[in-house]
């Protein structure tokens, strides 16, 4: 378990053309009016073939109570996606950096845009990552991230989120309408 944060978690924001042009605190970033900024999103996955989904926390501030991929976040100044990818790991699944066996960019520029009900946007350039972990990986969630997890088969990932998209978050479903995603999480069998 990581230590909580006593400073301000800071987001890359992203100007027209994708390049940095600045930072924001995380805690005031996500409005009706969120700047594009940088982000990433991961699915987590064992070595029968499993995916982690998770239950985002009923506390967050955008798309509380959601089913989607195993983790996301953003990257601080100066860390990389595949950095922020272990740092969450830790924050909000439990697990530390020798958990993870091999980390892959699946999808290194998608971006998307996405308004919850209660009208905050999500608008990220958010590189996707599949992160396979050792057979003695252990899950404990952070209450404050994740309401809730389970590992489903990867073609039952696909079949479900293609069925019923509404009990998803948009960007489960943007994300694997990409061949490239469904084919790395099934190779994985």
């Amino acid at each position: 378990m990581t230590t909580p944060r006593t400073e301000p978690e800071l987001v890359v924001l992203l100007d027209a053309s994708k390049a940095p042009c600045g930072v924001a605190d995380k805690a005031t970033v996500h409005t009706d009016k969120t700047p594009l900024h940088l982000a990433f999103s991961c699915y987590v996955v064992d070595s029968a073939g499993r995916v982690l989904v998770s239950r985002r926390a009923l506390s967050k501030l955008t798309f509380p109570g959601v089913w989607t991929n195993s983790m996301c976040g953003h990257p601080g100044p100066g860390e990389t996606p595949e950095e922020a990818l272990v740092r969450r790991g830790a924050e909000e699944l439990g697990m530390r950096r020798e958990d993870f066996v091999s980390i892959e960019c699946v999808l290194p520029t998608f971006e998307y845009r996405a308004t919850d009900s209660n009208g905050v946007v999500e608008w990220e350039v958010c590189p996707v990552f599949v992160a396979q972990v050792a057979p003695d990986a252990h899950v404990e969630v952070v209450p404050d991230e994740v309401d809730a997890f389970t590992w489903v088969p990867a073609e039952q990932l696909i079949a479900g989120v293609q069925a019923t998209p509404f009990a998803f978050s948009s960007w489960i479903g943007a994300q694997l309408s990409h061949d490239e995603l469904r084919a790395a999480l099934v190779r994985r069998v």
